[in-house]
């Protein structure tokens, strides 16, 4: 929706240019114009759709440079997380396990989906950036255990920060901090980019058919 009234917006701001420069210049407004305004905006929309969903992560696109372009991490990715919280209990760390990130993007949007065998994790405010000369994602989330491990790990907000290397996207390296004062670091070196997995099931398929 946004999209559609920013089109509109636009194609009508050039389009009211023209007929103040008709007026201008011949003494009255060219009104003939008004009728080309619906299929400017089919034409403005179609083209900016195909951009944001599919053009801009073409291969060859993706390697111009300087041009705002975002890095494509669109795909299903597997790794592993490593969480630094210490289990008083015991006094040690939990041992590493093997997660799954799904990235959904656009040009303009960024969503991520982090899952484990025990919780699910949804972002919000994402973006992918250039900083420095670096590329990186980040964003917010909020996790919901499953039911089962409530007891031990409750509902929390947090945030991750990732390191992209390689053009296209080879690997993902970053940490995350917690509302349960919990912090540790996530790496992820393989990647489904067709696939979109919708839990952690589907995701460990894609990676077992792989091998």
């Amino acid at each position: 929706m946004k999209k559609t009234i920013a089109i509109r917006v636009i194609v009508g701001v050039v389009v009211g240019i023209f007929l103040v420069s008709a007026w201008v210049h011949d003494g009255k407004p060219d009104w003939s114009m008004l009728k080309l305004f619906s299929t400017a905006v089919f034409v403005c929309t179609v083209m900016f759709n195909l951009w944001d969903f599919w053009l801009w992560r073409l291969p060859w696109i993706q390697r111009i440079p300087g041009v705002g372009i975002p890095r494509s991490l669109r795909g299903t990715w597997k790794g592993t997380l490593t969480s630094f919280w210490v289990d008083p209990a015991t006094g040690s760390n939990p041992p590493p396990k093997t997660v799954y990130l799904v990235v959904h993007q656009t040009a303009s949007l960024v969503t991520v989906k982090l899952m484990t065998d025990e919780s699910r994790s949804a972002s919000a405010l994402g973006e992918v950036s250039e900083v420095d000369g670096s590329v990186i994602l980040t964003y917010m989330y909020l996790n919901k255990p499953d039911l089962r491990v409530e007891h031990r790990s409750r509902i929390h907000h947090g945030s991750t920060v990732f390191d992209v290397s390689g053009s296209p996207a080879r690997r993902l390296k970053g940490r995350y901090w917690t509302d349960r004062d919990s912090k540790g670091e996530l790496d992820f070196t393989e990647r489904d980019k067709k696939k979109l997995a919708d839990d952690f099931a589907e995701a460990a398929e894609l990676f077992e058919e792989a091998v």
